[in-house]
Order: structure tokens, then sequence, then C-alpha cells
């Protein structure tokens, strides 16, 4: 679980903007850049994992040079958006790795989710054979991307010791 209210210094800052662009860095290549030597610099590192500010390390992957042409925006509507749904639906979104993002949101429908496919078949398929599939979805809207404009991994973290 992640704290609340925690305050960062500078060089903490400078390793979260810097691990954020590149993340395959040694240690030592990271103080270098920090300005620390390697044992304060990895103390740092160790604690921003600790406190879960830093999740995981994952290789960004290129979806083009893999194939996979088609995204998605859909959003879903439980039939009955009960706790016992909500559970199922998370569960099932967890299995499916075409399905890159999902949140819960408010208003008109019940959950945002991002899938990813080779082209429009497949995304046809995913449809059929898994949201719909599940008899609690009772209605889908997706908004089919035209163009990426901005992808971005980085989050916006202020130099004032504040996310």
């Amino acid at each position: 679980m992640i704290e609340k209210n925690i305050s960062f210094d500078e060089w903490e800052i400078k390793i979260l903007l810097i691990l954020q662009e590149d993340a395959s860095l040694s240690i030592a290549e990271l103080a270098q850049r920090v300005g620390l030597s390697q044992t304060p610099c990895w103390r740092r590192v160790k604690r921003l994992k600790e406190i879960g500010v830093i999740r995981r390390t994952a290789a960004i992957l290129d979806r083009h040079a893999l194939g996979l042409e088609f995204v998605s925006y859909t959003y879903v509507k439980l039939a009955l958006p009960s706790r016992d749904n909500m559970e199922a639906f998370e569960t099932a979104i967890l299995r499916w790795p075409e399905v890159t993002f999902c949140e819960k949101v408010t208003g008109a429908v019940d959950y945002l989710i991002k899938v990813v496919c080779v082209n429009i078949q497949d995304y046809d398929l995913f449809l059929r054979d898994k949201l719909l599939a599940l008899s609690l979805v009772a209605d889908t809207q997706s908004r089919i991307v035209v163009s990426t404009i901005k992808d971005e991994t980085s989050l916006p973290i202020r130099g004032d010791g504040t996310p």
C-alpha cells in the first residue's frame, strides 16, 4: 500500500524523472546522472520501491513493431453493477491480455477498457468470445483509435518535492 502525503527530496525527484525515461540504467549510471554516490542512490531507489512509488520495472514495447495495429477504448456497462458482478468482471479483465488498461468510472457506464489487437477482426472475436460472453455485461460502446497523438508512460512530477 502506498503511503499518503509522502514528500520527496530533490534527489528522489531526479531519480524518478530519470527512471521514467530509462529504467535500464545501472545504479552507477543513475547515481552519476543524479549527482550522488552509488550507495545513497541505491538507498533512495530501494525506499521508493518499498513505499510503492516505483511499482515495477518493465520494457515498453512498440505495438506496431509487434503487428498490433488496432486499438479501441471500450465503455462497458454491467447489467447489474453489484459487488459480485464487479469482482467477476474485474477478474475476467485481468485474464485477458488484449485489455491493457481498465478503469472503473462514474456516469452512464461502469468501466473504460483499452483493447489492443492485430486488427478489427480480432477485436470482433474479443467482443464476441470474451467480453459479451460474460452474461453480466449489458452494453459496450467502442471508440476506435484512428491515430495516436501522445502516448507517454511518464507521470507529471513537479520538482518541489511533491508529486
